[in-house]
């Protein structure tokens, strides 16, 4: 049975008359009546009673009916959803955020895509180092990244997102904490919480470069993987940190971000393996670019 039967056989059932069936289909009535014929033959039942007045559906052509439109129906489906595929706007995405991009661009990402693009399912995943992300990217377990360069990308595709500078991540009760920009050089002897050495995370050799500049080494250090739980440390006392100006969106009680004097930034970027690009991957990696620049 193929659909081009179907089809015919329908809207020979839903006119009842040869003629109107055939210009509806526009085929002519003869090729009409041999496919009915061959449907039938195929199906082993008549599914129509022809007269000479009158055509009239079977009891057996009633309940194809039903099959019929079910099929023509699932057929559009099919048609519709391959062409979400093949446009972008069908599929399934996965997209893994480093930690201080998790808290602002990670949120605004699902919500467009949500809006735009509701035939793609996102698998996202937040507080990530950039050598997870890496790794990630490369074994397939994510088709998009957004991190911090610093790391080895080879056979990673590197899309520039933004430049943000760094800020002083200080408890409220730090007597610095009131000002409006302090100089770096403030923090010295300061304890410093930082996320992870041993190339585990490109903010660590930032921070420390930063420091260097302003001519100190911060030390002791308290190294966490999480920027949530860096700030959560920091409002508990145990240090200051510097971060992104971006995780100012995550607000907790008992810190206060403070910009430094120093023009002292760190880039984002958006990681994809080229080999692995899909219509759906470059519509989410559209949306990453749209979200960070808004």
């Amino acid at each position: 049975m193929e659909l081009r039967q179907v089809r015919s056989f329908l809207a020979l059932a839903e006119e009842c008359h040869f003629g109107r069936a055939a210009a509806r289909l526009h085929v002519a009535q003869p090729a009409l009546s041999q496919q009915i014929k061959q449907l039938e033959r195929e199906l082993g039942i008549p599914l129509f009673d022809r007269s000479t007045r009158r055509v009239e559906l079977t009891e057996a052509g009633r309940h194809l009916t039903g099959y019929a439109r079910t099929l023509l129906a699932e057929e559009e489906r099919a048609r519709v959803h391959m062409t979400e595929l093949a446009t972008g706007h069908a599929g399934r995405v996965s997209v893994g955020f480093i930690g201080t991009a998790t808290y602002d661009v990670l949120p605004r990402v699902a919500r467009t895509v949500r809006a735009q693009l509701p035939g793609i399912t996102m698998d996202l995943r937040g507080e990530l180092l950039a050598p997870q992300l890496l790794d990630g990217l490369l074994d397939g377990t994510y088709d998009l990244a957004v991190f911090r360069p610093g790391a080895a990308t080879e056979g990673v595709s590197i899309t520039p997102l933004r430049t943000e500078p760094l800020m002083a991540v200080l408890p409220a009760h730090h007597p610095l904490a009131a000002k409006r920009r302090i100089p770096l050089a403030s923090l010295a002897g300061e304890p410093f919480v930082i996320h992870p050495a041993q190339a585990r995370s490109a903010m660590y050799d930032r921070v420390l470069s930063a420091c260097a500049r302003a001519g100190f080494q911060p030390s002791p250090l308290v190294e966490v993987g999480e920027t949530a739980t860096l700030v959560v440390l920091v409002a508990a006392g145990h240090g200051v940190a510097l971060v992104p100006e971006s995780v100012q969106s995550l607000r907790l009680d008992g810190v206060t971000y403070v910009p430094l004097a120093e023009t002292e930034t760190v880039d984002l970027v958006l990681g994809c393996r080229a080999d692995r690009e899909s219509p759906s991957v470059r519509q989410v990696a559209s949306v990453i670019e749209e979200c960070v620049d808004a």
